[in-house]
């Protein structure tokens, strides 16, 4: 029984399907069904029910995929603890957000690249929350707020943001001082997200309505210099506009909560290495203490 075959089989069965497995694993879509034939006819057992939507694991797949998991997993960490040291190999997938990630994370994946010549390191940018599993991403990294999941999240950094408008836009519409004038004005959303503020120590939630929507940190900023309206936003797309007035802070008494920046990954008891590796890099560049690092299942 060949262990590529065990590991192609445990990605088909966890992106649920050959397609999504493929892009994961970096081979072709007959190469990853020749290696299911072949476990399966080793085996003598149906493993995966194919259908026009993908693969769903049989009784027996389900109960197989365990094992194959577990073995896959320990033959990797034998594979790395007899590498050289520091030596990382292979492929990395990583998803990063268009709005930081070439210039805040680029740099980070480029050293690593540097440091590690052997490892291949493949980075999409974008600002949609990706289907780790399902587009066949090793890790993503994340800021903000992160929505209810069955992922795995490690915190490497503070990500600190401010309530902005423009100068114009204040002096048309005047300055909300409290979250419940904040409702009544034109914010800058990148989709139907809610907005958090803190009064007396407590955070409390609000959900602003508004005519203009991106799905793009910096096309917020944008609008925000055009006063269209106010918008939530890191400090780091901002900090520009606030020094040179095209932009001023809103309720600067009750101020955005301390979100996080997070690298995420699916479910599964240990990290690669090479994930783990990433992390560190991050923290080392973005991390503010030990409690900056805290792991998560979201």
């Amino acid at each position: 029984m060949e262990i590529e075959d065990l590991r192609t089989f445990v990605e088909v069965a966890d992106a649920g399907g050959v397609t999504p497995a493929s892009r994961r694993l970096g081979i072709s879509k007959s190469m990853v069904s020749r290696r299911l034939v072949r476990l399966e006819a080793e085996l003598s057992v149906q493993l995966l029910a194919r259908t026009t939507r993908g693969a769903a694991l049989t009784e027996a797949g389900a109960t197989f995929r365990e094992y194959a998991a577990r073995v896959v997993a320990e033959i990797d960490l034998a594979k790395e603890t007899v590498l050289p040291a520091g030596e990382l190999r292979g492929r990395l997938r990583v998803a990063a957000p268009l709005s930081f990630g070439p210039t805040h994370f680029a740099p980070v994946l480029a050293d690593m690249a540097s440091r590690h010549p052997e490892l291949h390191i493949h980075a999409a940018y974008t600002d949609r929350f990706v289907d780790l599993v399902g587009e066949g991403y090793d890790c993503a990294i994340r800021v903000g707020m992160l929505p209810d999941s069955n992922l795995i999240a490690r915190r490497i950094g503070p990500l600190i943001g401010k309530y902005v408008a423009s100068p114009a836009y204040i002096a048309k519409h005047g300055s909300p001082e409290t979250p419940e004038e904040l409702v009544t004005h034109q914010a800058l959303m990148q989709g139907t997200e809610t907005w958090l503020a803190t009064v007396d120590d407590k955070v409390i939630t609000m959900r602003p309505q508004g005519r203009f929507k991106a799905d793009n940190g910096v096309a917020l900023v944008a609008a925000a210099v055009a006063g269209i309206g106010i918008s939530a936003l890191p400090n780091d797309h901002i900090q520009e506009h606030l020094d040179s007035g095209a932009l001023v802070p809103v309720m600067p008494n009750h101020p955005i909560p301390e979100h996080g920046i997070y690298v995420v990954r699916p479910p599964g008891q240990h990290p690669s290495r090479k994930i783990r590796v990433l992390t560190e890099m991050l923290i080392e560049c973005f991390g503010r203490s030990t409690e900056d690092t805290e792991t998560l299942s979201v």
